[in-house]
Parts: structure tokens; C-alpha cells; sequence
């Protein structure tokens, strides 16, 4: 059965960068879409442009079912709060929600914002909450895409600042010559915008990474060539992330899944290519752009 055109995507996490993105694109795209938030608030932006908004909180059936209902399609997004220590439970209970509520809605399509690793059944710390999310959605049922991102650009954030301050880039990504993938946020919305607007039904696997690898020390030489000075990469020793951390806000739950996930990136065993059954897209986004306007903020 076709679904209409006039019927709107549902766009979750549109006070985060990746919903904002998505949302973004679609409207852009001439498509019309409802913005899912907590406080009414945060929806007027989006109404100014255009889009239906509609007030949920991720753990509210009645109120996600009826976010979801006559809908062509959603990008959902389970937002990780790193300061409680029942963030793995909390995040079991978002996924729990949302997949009984795209069953209760009989949502078309759903595209669900997850992570390089969630393929792995242990030893990846934070991702094991996209994990959770996959299979509770594929349990359910709904036609998904699970949009597995690496790790993001945006995370060098607090680490630029310190390096524009210090002439060195601590990283907790080591060695600092290793390249690993990286994509910005601003690409995954688009990639999520792109996947909703596909006609096929099926489950599946997307992977997204940016146009090229990058390693800490390119971090580094991006910022030393933007300020015209030297900067160098350091990786931090594990025992001292805590410290470093420490300002964050984590909880000691969401500290040891941090470390756990960190050690997994370091050693490979977090792996973009680690799924064959995944289909590899990449953004067009590159570190350079990111990190040149990183610096540039804090000048």
C-alpha cells in the first residue's frame, strides 16, 4: 500500500546536531515534517519554518504513539544521558518505548541514529545502548535502517579548545598516528534524511563515515596550520581520564562505558568494517572544514 506524499516525517532529537540536520534536509527538500520535543519551546523554531511539532517524552507510549501516528517515515534518535548511572537502563527503556509505539502507530519506515560496533556483542561500553536499540526495534518488527555513524568530528570540540590554549591536542584515541573514521553530525542528518526519503522496505545496515580517515596527529596539524604555530597530539594515559574528565558530568556508570568504548576504538575491536552485511555510505563533510572553524571560535 502506498503512503502518501502529504503525510510528514517525524523527526526526533532536533535540539541535538544530527536531528536538526535531518529535519533540515527535509524541509529543504520541499517534504513536510513534524519535530518531536520535550518542551513546546524548542518546537517554535521548527513551526516558523513550516513543520508540525509535537510534545513527547521518549519513556510516554501514548504520547510517542501519537507523535508517530500518520506518519511516512521517522528518524529516531535515543539520547544517552551520561549523567545518570541507569543510563543503560534508561536507554533499554527509550528503545523499549519507541519500538512499541512504531507498532502501535504502524509507522512505514523508520531510520534509527546507531553506531559503528553495535554489531559486537560485548567489550564496546556505550554503543552497547545502540545495540539494545537495534534489536528492540528489529524485534518489533518496523521496517529500519539502522544508521550506524563512526565517531564524530564534533568530539574533538573540547579538545581543540584546549590545544588553540595549550600547543598540545590531548586525545584519548591512541596511537595519535592511527587514522580512524570520522563523520560530522551534520552529514548523519543528511544521510538520515536521504534514507527516509528511499522507497525500499526492508531492514537494514548503513554505516556512515566521512569522505577519508583521520588520526589525532592530522588533528593536530590541522590546528598547527590554521593558528600558524606548533601543535602536537598527546595521548592521555588511561589512568588519568578520569581527571580529565572530570568537568564532564559523567556518571561513574557512564565513565567505565566511556573507557570501555575508548580501549574498543583503540584496539580495533570497534571496527566500521566489522559487518559485512552493512552498506558503506560516506559524507562529504571533511575534518578540515570542522576543525579550521573550531580554531576559529576561539580566537
Amino acid at each position: 500500500m502506498a503512503v502518501s506524499p502529504h503525510l510528514p516525517y517525524v523527526v526526533f532529537g532536533v535540539t541535538g546536531r544530527t536531528g536538526a540536520a535531518a529535519a533540515d534536509a527535509l524541509l529543504r527538500a520541499g517534504d513536510p515534517v513534524r519535530v518531536v520535543v520535550r518542551d513546546p519551546a524548542n518546537g517554535q523554531p521548527w513551526a516558523e519554518r513550516g513543520a508540525q511539532v509535537a510534545v513527547a517524552d521518549l519513556t510516554d507510549l501514548g504520547a510517542m504513539t501519537k507523535a508517530l501516528m500518520r506518519a511516512r517515515g521517522a528518524y529516531v534518535v535515543s539520547p544517552q544521558q551520561y549523567g545518570r548511572e541507569d543510563l543503560f537502563e534508561r536507554a533499554a527503556l527509550i528503545a523499549d518505548t519507541t519500538a512499541r509505539a512504531a507498532v502501535a502507530a504502524d509507522l512505514p519506515r523508520l531510520v534509527a541514529l546507531s553506531s559503528v560496533g553495535a554489531d559486537r556483542q560485548s567489550e564496546t561500553g556505550w554503543i552497547a545502548m545502540n545495540r539494545v536499540f537495534e534489536q528492540r526495534l528489529g524485534d518489533a518488527g518496523v521496517p529500519a535502517v539502522f544508521l550506524r555513524a563512526a565517531y564524530f568530528m564534533e568530539n574533538w570540540t573540547p579538545l581543540v579548545a584546549q590545544a588553540v590554549r595549550s600547543g598540545t591536542l590531548p586525545t584519548f584515541l591512541a596511537p595519535p598516528q592511527r587514522p580512524l573514521p570520522m563523520v560530522a553530525t551534520v552529514d548523519v542528518g543528511r544521510a538520515a534524511a536521504a534514507l527516509l526519503r528511499q522507497s525500499s522496505k526492508w531492514t537494514s545496515i548503513v554505516t556512515l563515515s566521512g569522505p577519508k580517515d583521520y588520526s589525532p596527529d592530522d588533528v593536530a596539524a590541522i590546528i598547527s596550520a590554521t593558528l600558524h604555530k606548533p601543535v602536537g597530539a598527546a595521548a592521555l594515559p588511561q589512568q588519568e581520564w578520569p581527571t580529565a574528565l572530570a568537568d564532564v558530568g559523567f556518571s561513574n556508570t557512564a565513565l567505565a562505558g566511556f573507557a570501555e568504548m575508548t580501549l574498543g576504538l583503540n584496539c580495533a575491536h570497534i571496527d566500521i568494517k566489522s559487518d559485512p552485511t552493512a552498506l558503506a555510505w560516506a559524507g562529504t563533510t571533511t575534518l578540515e572544514q570542522l576543525i579550521v572553524e573550531l580554531v576559529k571560535r576561539q580566537q
